[in-house]
């Protein structure tokens, strides 16, 4: 049997973090992957391919420029399920060889193969070679997750997918239903809507994605039904069949039918814990296979710590990440920082949203005093050239200290500019910096500066 110091189990971003960090430490360190290809969920179905299929589709589809060129213009007229799927694949290889040639030139393990406890130290892994085991002083689990499914949704791989699967579709469909208004059912409802394809988005919640600003959402919803997507909120899917003629029939509780020609199930996803053994190590996962927590990613069993989507919201790559980082960090005494509270946000929608700090929501509830400042894209000569007239950037700052507590974006490039936003929130700085700093010009950070003036404007208004 042999000994590591760190046994991580999943190579998506969380435990590939997670290895790292334990090997800058000097730790001999494992890292566990079930698959014959690193990166989990992350390269291989989740957050890599998708955004790669957004870049695809907003080249293809001249979605940026229609603003310019008109509503009929197109880079190719005829885009395929092969065009999305040639680039996608073409990133997706780049970032596992990538993520291999990190692991190997920090001197890290790469085991493949089944991990399951077979008691809080000791770690029994199983591939088509045979079986192993290993013992470790510290574990990190970051198995991360796979999409949920449900009995009333037969999914075929075909017609009826998954987000895991939505490359397989033989073609692009005429028209799609999307069930599910979370993060994953929005951006490809957005995707599929660009490319002109009739979009029917079912979501049980009275609005989307309830943890973002409200104002952007209604924002995001009016795009969408601009692209001819038929939002049916506060409604839920009874039961999913396929008709004798390939199309495919959702039955809504409210007694609605929702016919279409695919459908992509996106309600949520599942933990990744079910070989784990969890009861052999002392632990337990919820209905949803999630693991508890502390605030240092400590599991009831002390040396086993837990990262990534395995543990729930937010369940975004950058925030997995740093949660690898923290916990081994952490777990080997080392000195390491982190605001969770101010992680940024970034929705790759059509147009994609971003933000960090507090909504005004929050505040409303919280009592505090703000107010706030908007730009929007079509005033500032970016805005214009990348023919983006539609976007917008919202600074929410405290009426007195005039401290600024929260950025909110919605447009082109929105999770890029965001970091400007979330610098100065960091460092505590107000709403003046932004009205005494140059930005280049033409550029979309500009957004800052008029945003800020619109902001101090209403409050002298005030006074």
């Amino acid at each position: 049997m042999q000994d590591y110091d760190l046994i991580v189990i999943g190579s998506g971003p969380a435990g590939q973090r997670a290895a790292i960090q334990g090997a800058k430490l000097g730790k001999r360190v494992a890292v566990v992957e079930k698959r014959e290809v690193v990166g989990g969920a992350s390269v291989n179905t989740g957050t890599i391919p998708s955004k790669t299929m957004r870049e695809a589709v907003m080249h293809l589809s001249g979605y940026q420029y229609q603003s310019i060129y008109g509503m009929n213009y197109r880079v190719k007229e005829k885009i395929s399920m092969a065009d999305l799927s040639f680039r996608v694949q073409h990133v997706i290889k780049t970032e596992i060889d990538v993520t291999r040639a990190q692991l190997s030139r920090n001197g890290i393990d790469l085991l493949t193969g089944t991990a399951s406890f077979l008691d809080p130290h000791r770690i029994r892994i199983e591939n088509s070679r045979g079986v192993s085991e290993f013992a470790s002083e510290f574990v990190v689990i970051a198995a991360g997750t796979r999409p949920a499914v449900s009995e009333q949704v037969p999914l075929n791989n075909r017609t009826i997918v998954s987000s895991d699967h939505i490359m397989d579709l033989p073609e692009i469909p005429k028209s799609l239903i999307v069930v599910g208004g979370g993060v994953i059912g929005v951006e490809y409802t957005s995707m599929f809507a660009a490319l002109g394809v009739r979009v029917i988005l079912i979501e049980k919640c009275p609005r989307l994605l309830e943890f973002a600003d409200q104002e952007m959402i209604e924002a995001l919803c009016y795009h969408l039904r601009d692209s001819r997507v038929t939002l049916r909120l506060g409604e839920e899917v009874q039961s999913v069949e396929e008709a004798p003629d390939g199309t495919v029939i959702a039955n809504l509780e409210s007694r609605k039918k929702i016919s279409g020609d695919a459908l992509l199930y996106a309600i949520g996803r599942q933990g990744n814990v079910d070989d784990l053994n969890l009861a052999a190590a002392g632990l337990e996962s919820d209905s949803r296979g999630r693991i508890a927590v502390d605030a240092e990613y400590r599991t009831a069993t002390p040396h086993i710590y837990a990262v990534g989507d395995v543990i729930g919201f937010p369940s975004l790559a950058s925030v997995s990440m740093e949660q690898g980082r923290i916990a081994v960090g952490r777990a080997f005494g080392a000195e390491v920082r982190t605001e969770p509270e101010n992680y940024p946000y970034g929705i790759y929608t059509i147009p994609e949203i971003s933000f960090v700090g507090k909504t005004e929501e929050q505040l409303t509830d919280e009592d505090v005093p703000y107010e706030v400042g908007v730009a929007y894209y079509r005033e500032i000569a970016r805005g214009q050239i990348r023919g983006d007239t539609t976007g917008r950037l919202k600074i929410i700052f405290h009426r007195e200290t005039k401290e600024i507590l929260g950025v909110h974006i919605i447009g082109e490039g929105a999770s890029e500019i965001l970091h400007i936003g979330q610098a100065v929130l960091i460092l505590k700085g107000t709403v003046d910096y932004f009205v005494d700093t140059v930005f280049n010009y033409p550029t979309l950070a500009e957004c800052y500066k008029a945003a800020a003036f619109n902001g101090l404007n209403k409050l002298k208004r005030l006074n």
